[in-house]
């Protein structure tokens, strides 16, 4: 897909979604800004199932009338409405209305109606107590009108499942703004996620007909799913796929619920929990992994959960070593990486500390030698700044690779493709920059050229380049270097025959990972400091991937010459200007 087509199509979904949070318009008063979400999001779903099943309403009616005797009629009822949910309930919207006196009684026995799927998404919604207050500040009637007025349509031969999903998300983004909410935990733009599926595919092979699985540990309303299926379907549309997702947030999880149904998905295959501390898909593994997960958020919360589990070591998600406690985003690397077939892949969104924080011996730090040791580490594609609607920091897409081809085997590639985007003409909240086709397409053949040194586009404009390393390139030891402690004679201070140490003269140095510390030690060390040694039992392996070093490119100043030339035609301006303005005073 373009992002011409995405952007038109973004601006009918942001248009449709005005529309329905205009309902809003009637909340005022009874309900609290913040709040207005609490209606409008059920609401919503709740209406794009009635225009779903509308068509098939009388065929449901029919059947369940046929069948209300039986143990077991699910089966019928989803075979009458056609799809894997169903209403046997009399009412409608439009019959809804028809009735206002009694809107309130019609409008729980229409809820009432809808298969216990349905009901496992209201009560997440928490829609009983909202429908209590709707009531109580006479609403319930003009809500229900407003959302069955033709602008609120939301059927799908108008309205297609991919669009219906950004509507949710859209409507999502504006209650979380309202709630003060950090809105991009449920948004991630489509340019961001077509990048990053496009990364995930460039490398495989679609055309035979098979099944291939997609999870998303954090899926938010579930776009990054919808997403891959879509790009997976539009080369190869009889591939069978079939989609995983967890989430933590009780509306956003209803909403992706309801989206896989609609789409014909399972729906048992979206589930809620922690993904940190409840891990819902234990023993799973999938072909593709797709996710942005919270960056800078504490794990305090899942901190028991994930420390017993660190302990199982192999057995677990997160022996390799466990971040520091205020950013858990490594966690969601590792839990990722648990989730891989033997050829999976994985694209996953950070920001910039996993790539350097933590000293050799850390956690952070034996995360990352964990992944390059095992040589999962594809590529890293650093982002350019003002990508999301709620950071303007730098991010990075992490590739991890369970199956890398063999001309891979023990490189990591990194693109800096911050260079790469286009400013929008009217930004989201803090997203200012698009990746447009053109972009990306600049990103996905540096990725899939694999080229060390390589420049892909115009370099005073928009460009993104490409730099391969060996795995062992990240890595270091850790060596401190000790001196010996001299009493005030200048001697030297033994105990047991060897030397005190002196904790004031206490170094380190870091010694790279493919050269031998002791020839480094006399090379570097002892010509500047001859009684000095390293204490080997405190030597420690370290790993970092400084991507802004690797991409410097230094910038001579300006000379002093053109500087001085500068400030004396500044001068001179200055002065012509205030003797043409003193002139004019004059006369």
């Amino acid at each position: 897909m373009s992002l011409n087509t995405i952007s038109n199509t973004g601006v009918n979904i942001q248009e449709k979604a005005t529309v329905i949070w205009n309902v809003a318009d009637m909340l005022r008063g009874p309900f609290k800004p913040h709040e207005y979400g609490l209606v409008i999001l059920p609401m919503t779903v709740v209406k794009r199932f009635n225009d779903c099943l509308m068509p098939t309403h009388n065929k449901v009616q029919e059947a369940y009338q046929n069948v209300k005797h039986l143990a077991v009629i699910d089966g019928f009822l989803t075979t009458a409405s056609g799809y894997q949910f169903y209403n046997i309930s009399k009412f409608t919207f439009d019959s809804l209305l028809a009735d206002p006196q009694n809107i309130e009684a019609n409008f729980r026995d229409y809820l009432a109606g809808f298969s216990s799927n349905i009901q496992d998404i209201l009560a997440k919604f928490d829609f009983d107590n909202i429908i209590k207050r709707m009531v109580e500040s006479n609403t319930l009637y003009l809500v229900i009108r407003e959302f069955n007025s033709p602008k609120g349509y939301l059927g799908p031969d108008k309205i297609s499942a991919v669009d219906c999903g950004y509507i949710f998300e859209d409507l999502v983004k504006r209650f979380s703004e309202s709630y003060g909410e950090e809105a991009g935990a449920h948004f991630t733009s489509r340019d961001i996620i077509y990048l990053m599926t496009d990364i995930l595919l460039n490398e495989a092979d679609l055309a035979t007909d098979g099944s291939i699985t997609v999870y998303d540990m954090t899926m938010g309303t579930s776009q990054m799913l919808s997403c891959m299926e879509e790009r997976i379907h539009a080369i190869n549309k009889n591939i069978e796929v079939t989609c995983f997702g967890q989430e933590f947030n009780p509306s956003t999880f209803a909403i992706a619920k309801a989206d896989m149904m609609i789409r014909g998905g399972d729906p048992n295959n979206m589930r809620f929990g922690d993904t940190l501390s409840d891990d819902q898909f234990s023993g799973y593994t999938f072909k593709y992994c797709i996710s942005n997960p919270p960056f800078g958020i504490d794990w305090k919360r899942e901190q028991k959960a994930v420390e017993a589990e660190a302990k199982l070591g192999e057995n677990g998600r997160f022996g390799a070593g466990l971040p520091k406690i205020s950013d858990g985003q490594q966690l969601f690397v590792l839990n990722g990486i648990s989730k891989l077939a033997p050829d999976g892949k994985m694209a996953i969104i950070q920001n910039g500390s996993p790539l350097f924080s933590g000293d050799a011996g850390s956690g952070p730090s034996n995360i990352r030698q964990y992944i390059l040791e095992n040589d999962w580490l594809d590529a890293i594609i650093q982002l350019s700044t003002d990508q999301f609607m709620n950071t303007g920091i730098s991010t990075y897409i992490w590739v991890i690779s369970k199956d890398k081809p063999s001309y891979k085997a023990g490189k990591v590639q990194l693109i800096d493709a911050s260079h790469c985007f286009e400013p929008r003409r009217k930004s989201i909240g803090s997203k200012r920059n698009d990746i447009t086709d053109a972009c990306r397409e600049l990103i996905i053949q540096a990725y899939g050229e694999f080229k060390n040194n390589a420049i892909y586009g115009d370099k005073s404009g928009v460009y993104c380049q490409s730099k391969i390393f060996d795995t062992v390139q990240f890595g270091y030891n850790k060596i401190v270097v000790e001196r010996p402690l001299r009493d005030e004679n200048g001697q030297i201070i033994k105990k047991a025959g060897k030397p005190v140490a002196d904790t004031s003269l206490r170094d380190t140095e870091n010694v790279p990972l493919d050269e031998d510390i002791d020839r480094y030690f006399k090379r570097e060390i002892l010509p500047y400091a001859m009684d000095a040694w390293i204490d080997k039992k405190k030597t420690k392996v370290g790993y970092e991937i400084p991507m802004t070093r690797y991409f410097y490119e230094y910038k001579a100043p300006e000379p002093a010459g053109d500087i001085v030339k500068r400030i004396n035609k500044l001068e001179a301006d200055i002065a012509t200007s205030l003797k043409a303005l003193f002139d004019k005073e004059s006369n």
